[in-house]
């Protein structure tokens, strides 16, 4: 039997939606197998390295500050998790 990997490397993408004063930053999970086995830290992890390949791509300077603030907070919420 041949088995094809066919899957996504990565499993969450992420977008700035909002009006200009209250932005924020928004999240797509791709369909996976293993979208259904996520822990809290996975997500979060998932979460920060979307807001990292999404900073590259962005040229508006309040976008890449709402993408800076979310990943900072997602920093945050996983020290605490760790702890």
């Amino acid at each position: 039997m041949n088995i094809v990997k066919t899957e996504i490397p990565h499993t969450m993408e992420a977008k700035v939606s909002g009006c200009d004063k209250k932005k924020n930053v928004s999240y797509h999970l791709f369909e996976s197998s293993h979208s259904l086995c996520l822990d809290k830290i996975q997500i979060i992890l998932e979460q920060i390295q979307a807001c990292e390949r999404l900073s590259k791509y962005t040229k508006d300077e309040t976008d890449l500050k709402t993408i800076e603030n979310e990943m900072s907070e997602l920093k945050f919420a996983l020290d605490l998790i760790h702890f």
